[in-house]
């Protein structure tokens, strides 16, 4: 047993350990591509739309602008970080070498409550499709949420190759069906008449031409929550550091070129759905199903399921792709011991964290299932799609502040680190990026459904900082993130004196 400066004690232990822990590499570039956009692009089919309900057209572009530049910031500090520190720890693992295993251990918290609530929403929005689609009786849903839960687990579970090739299958898929929509949509677009339909009372304009601008800059400012969700979840690719053939080179070009990918489609999406003919940016404010809107507008009732299933590929790409970084999430601080560590334990033939992703989904389906049963379907529905939703966001901004700051103290307190690749925005980067995410968590406080969010994602803060000052913190393992902290720690004491 050895003892660190921050009060936690670690444990050596045996090559056994790490071999029931072994990870298998294969992902490559276009698989870590393919990882981080098809994390990311359900929040092209849904949800970013309702920034139309508080900035209208000009409002929610504005926010999107601001938004995407907070990701760039937030990107390329990763992409520095995670060639320099390939652990599939990412934020916890950066954290931990820039402020301790305290700091580590808060920052994977933040991460924890993203990636085991945000499939929960996802899956929720899966099922709303499926219903609408089929004609099917929401009540039901539940029972939606468990096979999908299921087939998902199991394609994630079988193996990384696999489980890499169905995200690279249906993210393209996911792009294909957003690029179709954008054709479609082209020919028949009316902008002025449609997209700028909002009158700054908040009613509807029949004529159109109205302003950009319609509840001015307080709109643009109340529309950054909804902005995130055309973003949020790139920074997961880090997580696949260990499952990287070549993670000092192919994560930056990755997370790079996924965030190019993302900031076109986010724009492709803003401009053209809301400028169908019928849609509208009224209409798509409240909208759960705003891609659906588009391809109705444009095809009518013909093939509606076929369009329905096409409108579901981005959120399926979503879900499972999600699904895999919690896994890893959760696997890389239980083999740290911050977790209890029988969860790191990996499948004995597929080499993949399956007990991780299991409790994982089940926690997140426990939440919802007691959500749903407690409010009644239609008020626990609607509880699912809002309170959950803004507990993964609040979850996420703390997340990338702290990354921020770990970016910042490590080239401050760590230059000797090698860095395969150096963000072109260095510390002002990470500032704008700290900045932009406070504000966006100042205007989401104002919302109601916010703030019950945050109430909720204290008591998981909570609950898990009594576990590791009580037990998990007289329980570390040296883990790699942890001996290479640690390594780097007493450097820096021994440079002092």
């Amino acid at each position: 047993m050895s003892h660190d400066h921050s009060g936690v004690e670690y444990r050596r232990v045996g090559a056994e350990y790490f071999e029931k822990r072994h990870l298998q590499r294969y992902a490559g570039v276009w698989s870590l591509w393919a990882l981080g956009v098809g994390a990311v692009i359900s929040g092209h089919f849904s949800g970013w739309n309702f920034g139309f309900g508080t900035g209208g057209w000009g409002g929610l572009l504005v926010a999107g602008i601001i938004i995407a530049i907070m990701y760039l910031g937030l990107v390329f500090c990763i992409a520095e970080m995670s060639p320099a520190l390939p652990h599939t720890g990412a934020a916890y693992s950066f954290a931990r070498t820039a402020m301790g295993p305290w700091g580590g251990f808060i920052t994977g918290l933040c991460e924890n409550v993203e990636y085991v609530i945000t499939p929960a929403v996802i899956v929720t929005f899966i099922a709303a499709y499926v219903n609408s689609i089929f004609g099917f009786d929401p009540v039901y849903s539940p029972i939606l949420w468990i096979v999908f839960y299921g087939i998902f687990l199991v394609l994630n579970i079988y193996g990384v190759a696999l489980s890499f090739r169905v995200t690279l299958v249906v993210t393209l898929l996911s792009l294909a069906v957003l690029v179709f929509f954008w054709i479609s949509a082209i020919p028949s677009m009316d902008f002025t008449r449609w997209a700028l339909n909002v009158a700054p009372d908040g009613t509807e304009l029949p004529e159109g031409n109205g302003p950009y601008f319609p509840f001015g800059l307080s709109g643009i400012l109340a529309s950054l929550p909804f902005a995130v969700w055309l973003f949020l979840a790139i920074e997961q690719l880090p997580l696949a550091a260990e499952e990287s053939v070549d993670p000092k080179h192919d994560m930056p070009r990755g997370i790079i070129l996924g965030m190019i990918t993302l900031m076109i489609s986010a724009f492709m999406i803003v401009l053209l759905n809301p400028s169908v003919p019928g849609v509208g940016t009224f209409k798509l404010g409240s909208s759960l199903e705003p891609l659906l809107d588009g391809f109705r507008a444009v095809y009518g009732d013909v093939g509606l399921v076929v369009l329905g299933l096409l409108a579901l590929t981005g959120l399926i790409s979503s879900f499972h792709t999600i699904l895999f970084a919690q896994g890893r999430q959760i696997y890389s601080l239980s083999r740290a011991g911050y977790f209890p560590t029988k969860l790191s334990e990996t499948h004995h033939q597929y080499h993949t964290p399956h007990l991780a992703m299991i409790v994982g989904s089940i926690v997140g389906l426990i939440i919802m299932l007691t959500i749903w049963f407690a409010l009644g379907a239609d008020e626990g529905g609607a509880a699912i799609g809002s309170i959950l939703l803004n507990m993964a966001v609040f979850g996420a901004m703390c997340s990338y502040i702290l990354q921020a700051v770990s970016f910042i103290l490590l080239r401050k307190n760590q230059p000797d680190i090698e860095r395969p690749f150096r963000s072109p925005f260095g510390n002002p980067g990470a500032i704008v990026t700290i900045l932009i995410a406070i504000v966006t968590i100042g205007y989401q406080i104002q919302d109601p459904n916010f703030f019950k969010g945050v109430f909720w994602v204290g008591l998981w803060f909570l609950i898990g900082i009594i576990y590791f000052a009580v037990h998990g913190r007289h329980k570390l393992i040296l883990s790699p993130e942890e001996e290479f902290a640690l390594e780097h720690a007493e450097k820096r004491r021994a440079a002092a004196v």
